[in-house]
């Protein structure tokens, strides 16, 4: 009898242990899935939008604009030091050695001052890149919402260089929506 109480224990367990393993394999499946069946997903190229919209059209002239007047500035500067350059090179030899040394004083100031505001001025052109791009792509990601929504499509990924997206079929591609969706909202 000994024998028969063990076996009963043993086989408890082992029925216990397969109703565990069922639970885990098969799951608690039921005809309600939450998932859909089939997901709708969307990709759009940021710098396809920026390209070809009206809005990013001028945005990117905007920007274009604002660097070449910061580079005219830093042209100008080196304008002025050439001019100072040449002139101490021409009166170099007849500048007294204390004269020659404030010039030269004068000439280190104002190549300092100059690689000063060269880096001012790029630090300039980058902040307002940033700023302009970052507020066009917040406008691509409400517009590409609002397509994704018309569509029916689930999610929306980034197709541009860097982004997530490694490979999509060309039939995903919303971009084109996109861009209709953007002149009509920023004409």
């Amino acid at each position: 009898m000994c024998c028969s109480g063990s076996r009963r224990a043993g086989w408890a367990g082992m029925c216990l242990a397969l109703l565990t393993l069922s639970v885990l394999v098969g799951g608690c499946r039921s005809n309600h899935s939450t998932v859909p069946t089939s997901t709708r997903i969307g990709v759009v190229d940021p710098q396809r939008v920026l390209s070809d919209t009206n809005a990013g059209k001028k945005a990117k002239d905007m920007l274009a604009s604002f660097a070449k007047n910061r580079q005219a500035l830093i042209e100008l500067e080196e304008k002025e030091l050439r001019r100072m350059e040449e002139d101490f090179m021409k009166q170099g030899s007849v500048l007294s050695a204390n004269a020659k040394r404030e010039r030269e004083e004068q000439f280190r100031r104002r190549m300092s001052e100059y690689q000063q505001k060269v880096t001012d001025l790029n630090r300039e052109v980058q902040d307002k890149q940033k700023e302009v791009l970052d507020g066009f792509r917040e406008k691509i990601e409400t517009l590409s919402g609002r397509v994704a929504k018309r569509l029916e499509l689930q999610a929306v990924f980034d197709r541009g260089r860097g982004g997530p997206t490694l490979y999509f079929d060309e039939g995903v591609d919303v971009s084109s929506q996109v861009i209709e969706e953007f002149n009509k909202t920023y004409p």
